[in-house]
């Protein structure tokens, strides 16, 4: 299965009663897996759970800890990027700064960035280094 068609499939079982708005995310690991996540709203607005987040735990229990590439989709007239916590999390598990980010819209325009691109001057682990 594609990225894309994981992504379009998971969309559908997106819990958004509230926004109405889903967004379906796919990635693949280096071993070829695809794990996908949808957004899951809440009544309580800041507890719910972003698309993205949801496939990098699906990943992160599955027993894998990197992503290779990721495709994102929602139901917007332009590509949605993932918001600012999404682009950290992303950026903790992707491969490197050129690993591939495609946001997609379900009318098919696609926008295609890569992780460093998304996030310049992201926080990563080197700054936990005090020596």
């Amino acid at each position: 299965m594609t990225l894309k068609q994981a992504a379009l499939d998971v969309r559908e079982k997106a819990y958004a009663p509230y926004s109405k708005f889903k967004v379906g995310a796919a990635l693949r690991a280096p071993s070829g897996t695809v794990y996908h996540g949808c957004n899951v709203e809440n009544a309580a607005y800041p507890e719910g759970t972003c698309a993205e987040a949801g496939a990098i735990a699906l990943m992160i229990a599955s027993g894998e800890t990197v992503i290779d590439e990721l495709y994102v989709v929602a139901d917007a007239p332009n590509p949605v990027p993932p918001c600012g916590g999404c682009r950290q999390k992303i950026k903790e598990f992707a491969a490197n700064g050129d690993v591939q980010v495609t946001m997609a819209t379900l009318d098919g325009v696609e926008k295609v960035m890569t992780v460093a691109e998304l996030l310049p001057g992201a926080f990563d682990a080197d700054f936990l280094d005090k020596n």
